[in-house]
């Protein structure tokens, strides 16, 4: 389950964005999750309870998971689609020349503290 070192890996930024705002207690914490990043969110957000409970700087903080939609260009007809419903084939010209335009992204949005 790569989702617990996907954790480590917020809870470090964290640790270094408090750090050089001299906060003491984050509250909550806006994540944006690509649909084909590869980490599942039910599993991400099951990892960060276990690890920000370990926490000070954690304790009680909120994950909140906004879903990024995995959209598609097509490189002969230039159209976009969504990737889920219909892969790498452009559902327009049937082309299989397509590239990933969003949706692996995996990005801490925001960062919400008490004043």
């Amino acid at each position: 389950m790569h989702e617990l070192g996907v954790v480590f890996h917020i809870i470090d930024d964290l640790k270094a964005v408090a750090e050089e705002n001299k906060i003491e207690k984050i509250d909550k914490v806006t994540v944006e999750l690509g649909e084909v990043s590869t980490v599942i969110p039910h599993f991400l957000a099951d990892c960060w309870k276990w690890a920000a409970e370990k926490q000070d700087l954690l304790v009680g903080t909120e994950l909140n998971i906004e879903t990024i939609p995995a959209i598609t260009q097509c490189e002969d007809c230039g159209k976009q689609y969504g990737t889920i419903a219909h892969g790498r084939t452009c559902p327009f010209c049937g082309s299989e020349k397509t590239y990933l335009v969003q949706g692996n992204e995996f990005l801490i949005k925001e960062i919400e503290v008490a004043e």
